[in-house]
């Protein structure tokens, strides 16, 4: 009578179901840390520096086009004067004080006075604040004036111009909220760093709005 032989292999011990996996084969490196914790990046405070002068380049580009169509349709036959509202030589005055302000906040940052940095950010933003309200305050004088965006080339400029500051300002504006809520809370290490970075980024942006509105206020005010 012929032997039956099973063909069926025996389970090697740490293999198959109920045993656990080698070190490797679940996601683990053997110390229960995860693959994903390995691969992790040390955070780099360029990170966003990086990111905003990318930011400022595009909006630099889209500046310069509007400014040279500006100053090209100038010589136009149908382009009209426009006195510069009051409203916005007030603005200005503004939004060159909200600069010192914003580089106090960074002052205060590096000196770990968490209360004075989120005092100076505060103020800051509500400078940012009053100076969009002068803005708008300068549109309802061009408006009184009979000056509207859909009147001549210059008068639409004055619009188009100031509002898209306006819009970019806004961006600002909303990253500044964001560092004045949570300058309250204490942070170590690379949370730290990474607030230090960030106001740093804010403080970059904020300086160049700074500068293009003191750019285009010039431009608006002396080319005629």
């Amino acid at each position: 009578m012929a032997t039956v032989t099973s063909t069926k292999t025996a389970a090697k011990p740490g293999v198959g179901p109920g045993w656990p996996k080698p070190p490797g084969q679940n996601g683990s490196n053997g110390n229960g840390r995860s693959r994903r914790f390995r691969g992790r990046r040390k955070f780099s405070k360029d990170t966003y520096r990086i990111a905003v002068r990318i930011l400022l380049a595009a909006i630099v580009m889209m500046f310069v086009a509007l400014a040279s169509s500006y100053i090209v349709l100038s010589g136009n036959p149908e382009w009209q004067l426009v006195r510069m509202p009051r409203a916005f030589m007030f603005s200005t005055g503004l939004i060159l004080i909200s600069s010192a302000t914003m580089t106090a906040a960074r002052r205060q940052l590096e000196r770990g006075q968490s209360r004075k940095y989120k005092g100076w950010l505060l103020l800051t933003l509500l400078l940012g604040l009053a100076f969009l309200a002068c803005q708008l305050k300068g549109w309802k004088q061009l408006a009184s004036a009979g000056v509207f965006i859909s009147g001549t080339a210059h008068s639409s400029f004055y619009y188009l111009l100031t509002g898209a500051h306006g819009i970019h300002l806004l961006g600002g504006l909303t990253a500044l909220g964001y560092l004045t809520v949570r300058s309250g809370k204490v942070l170590a290490g690379e949370a730290s760093e990474k607030r230090v970075a960030a106001t740093d980024a804010v403080t970059l942006y904020w300086h160049f709005m700074d500068g293009l509105w003191v750019g285009l206020f010039l431009l608006l005010w002396l080319w005629k």
